[in-house]
C-alpha cells in the first residue's frame, strides 16, 4: 500500500499510526510514504522506519498568482514521477491523510484504478481532501456532520487515527524523567506543544512565564518548532532552569511526554485534541488564528464547554497563560474533573476501524 500527504505532524502522526497499525496484523506488508520534498515527512518517516519517495510538489500562492506557473511545472513533474512510482511498487491500496504531495499520488492512484481511502482530520475538511473525495471508495473521518464536504454514503466516522505508544501508554514517570533529563518525576511538569512546526504566540506566552515559573520550581518540556530552538535554549539558561527543562524543536517521544507532564499548553488542531483526550491531560488550549473556518476554536470549544479544557484566544495568551497555569496546577480538584471529561470524550481505537475499512478494499 501507498499512504500520501504530509507537511505537518497532523498530518504525519495519522499516517503512520495507520501504518503502524497495519504492519502490526500484516508484517510482511510492503508500505510506501510518498511526501513532499523539503517537508518534514522527509525526516520523520524514514525515522519511524519506512521508505519515502518525495515529490517536488508544493501550495497554491493565492495572493501571488504569477508565481502559479512554477506551481504547476512542479505539479506535472510530480504526477509523472508518482506514475513511475505506481508502476514499479503496483499498490493495492491508497491512502491519503492531506498536505500537498497526496493530491498528484492519489490523483493518479484513481486513474490508474487503484482503491483510494481518505482520512481526514479535521471538522473542516482540507482542500486536498475536497478534490479527491469524489473518486474515493472510503472517507474516514472524525467528526459528525461531514456530508457538506463529501459523498454521505462513503463516510465512516472513525475518529482520528493516534500511535500505538500513545493510546497504549505504558510507560513510567521515571522512564520518562530519564528521557527528558529531568530531576525528578514528583515535580509538576509543564508541557508546550505549539505544533510541529512551532507556534509564535504559544512561544511568547511562555517566555512571559519563565520567571514566575522559575520561582515555583516547575519543571519544562517545551517542542518549539525549529525557528525558535534556539532562542528557547538561550531563556533557559537566563532564567536558570536549564536542569528543569527539556527543549527542542519536535518532541519525538511524545508517548513519554504524556505520561510526566501534569498540563499541557497546546495549539487546538484536531490530532493535539485527540491525543490529549486519550491521555486524558488537562490542558491550555490556544486556537491557531490562522486556519480554514476557524475549525480550532470550534475544537477547543468542543473541550471546554464540558470542562475538559481551559481556551485561551491568541489575543489574551501572553498575558494570561502563564498564570492560568500556574492556578491549573494549584488546583488538584479542578484537574481531576478535566481527566474524567476527557476520557468521556476520547475516541479509542479510531485507528483500528480504520484499517477494517482498509480490509474491505484490498
Amino acid at each position: 500500500m501507498i499512504i500520501s500527504g504530509g507537511g505537518t505532524g497532523g498530518h504525519i502522526n495519522p499516517a503512520l499510526a495507520i501504518a503502524d497499525e497495519v504492519r502490526r496484523r500484516y508484517p510482511e506488508s510492503q508500505i510506501l510514504f510518498v511526501g513532499a520534498l523539503g517537508r518534514m515527512e522527509m525526516e520523520r518517516v524514514p525515522a519511524a522506519g519506512y521508505e519515502i519517495v518525495g515529490l517536488p510538489v508544493m501550495g497554491m500562492d493565492r495572493k501571488r498568482l504569477w508565481r502559479n506557473f512554477k506551481v504547476l511545472r512542479s505539479l506535472i513533474k510530480s504526477r509523472l514521477m508518482v506514475r513511475k512510482t505506481l508502476a514499479d511498487f503496483h499498490p493495492d491500496l491508497a491512502v491519503g491523510v492531506g498536505g500537498y504531495a497526496s493530491a498528484p499520488t492519489l490523483k493518479e492512484a484513481q486513474r490508474s484504478g487503484i482503491p483510494t481511502l481518505l482520512q481526514e482530520q479535521n471538522s473542516y475538511a482540507g482542500v486536498t481532501n475536497k478534490f479527491l473525495a469524489r473518486e474515493a471508495k472510503c472517507i474516514c473521518v472524525a467528526y459528525p456532520g461531514m456530508e457538506r464536504f463529501f459523498p454521505s454514503d462513503r463516510i465512516i466516522l472513525t475518529g482520528n487515527p493516534v500511535r500505538h505508544a500513545i493510546e497504549y501508554n505504558h510507560t513510567t514517570r521515571e522512564e520518562a524523567c530519564a528521557y527528558f533529563a529531568l530531576p525528578s518525576s514528583l515535580s509538576r511538569t509543564i508541557l508546550v506543544m505549539g505544533g510541529s512546526l512551532g507556534a509564535r504566540t504559544i512561544n511568547e506566552s511562555v517566555v512571559a512565564a519563565l520567571p514566575e515559573w522559575s520561582k515555583l520550581g516547575y519543571q519544562l518540556i517545551w517542542q518549539t518548532g525549529r525557528s525558535y530552538e534556539h532562542e528557547a535554549q538561550e531563556l533557559i539558561k537566563e532564567y536558570d532552569i536549564s536542569k528543569r527543562a527539556y527543549v527542542s524543536a519536535y518532541v519525538e517521544r511524545m508517548d513519554l511526554a504524556y505520561k510526566l507532564a501534569d498540563v499541557a499548553v497546546s495549539r487546538a488542531g484536531a490530532l493535539s485534541v485527540s491525543e490529549l483526550c486519550l491521555s486524558e491531560l488537562p490542558a491550555i488550549l490556544i486556537p491557531s488564528p490562522n486556519v480554514a473556518e476557524d475549525h480550532q476554536t470550534k475544537n477547543a470549544r468542543a473541550l471546554s464547554t464540558r470542562g475538559a479544557a481551559i481556551l485561551l484566544l491568541d489575543s489574551e495568551a501572553v498575558g494570561q497563560m502563564g498564570l492560568t497555569i500556574t492556578e491549573l496546577l494549584k488546583d488538584e480538584t479542578r484537574r481531576e474533573k478535566m481527566k474524567a471529561a476527557l476520557r468521556d470524550l476520547a475516541t479509542p481505537q479510531a485507528v483500528e476501524r480504520i484499517v477494517d475499512q482498509m480490509e474491505l478494499l484490498w
